[in-house]
């Protein structure tokens, strides 16, 4: 993970940190391309996903908590959930993102993060980057240095375009057409 080895997460230290927004999920691939094809666990992962037409619906969030949690106790950081509005408790401050089909949202508890800490943005999916975009500048307004973003799934239509706000994303399946 990272262009130089000195941007790599990891430790026991409090100055990292990762963010996982509410469908965040994923690990990070050799510099932001898919090895879907090279690695035959990786084929087994892109086979294994269920393709949904018209997705996102309502009322189908949050399925990407199944792997963050796991993931910063992996690299040895905090986990600091990025929720949709009204699904975080305390006070909260908020980013609004355009979308390819509305507006939406993104929430942070204030105080999760410290000015300086360095923060990984994992995701489960990446199609236009409006919500990884919007999880960086919230994440940057709070003081974090956001070192790179990490997705689970790629969309065709994000393919070759695996930086974002200047941030490297790596993307470990790219999703069938």
């Amino acid at each position: 993970m990272g262009e130089q080895e000195n941007n790599k997460i990891g430790g026991s230290g409090n100055d990292n940190a990762m963010a996982v927004d509410e469908a965040g999920a994923g690990a990070a691939a050799n510099k932001g391309k898919s090895l879907g094809a090279a690695d035959p666990r990786l084929q087994a992962i892109s086979d294994a996903i269920r393709v949904v037409p018209h997705f996102p619906k309502p009322g189908i969030e949050a399925r990407g908590f199944i792997f963050g949690p796991a993931i910063a106790l992996a690299i040895g950081a905090k986990f600091i959930p990025l929720r949709k509005p009204k699904k975080l408790p305390g006070e909260v401050f908020s980013e609004s993102y355009v979308l390819e089909y509305g507006m939406d949202c993104l929430e942070m508890h204030v105080g999760a993060i410290e000015p300086g800490e360095r923060v990984v943005v994992v995701d489960d999916l990446v199609a236009t980057g409006g919500t990884l975009s919007a999880a960086i500048r919230l994440l940057e307004r709070a003081g974090a240095n956001v070192v790179e973003c990490a997705c689970l799934i790629g969309l065709p239509k994000f393919k070759d375009f695996y930086k974002l706000n200047g941030k490297p994303v790596y993307i470990l399946v790219e999703s069938r057409k």
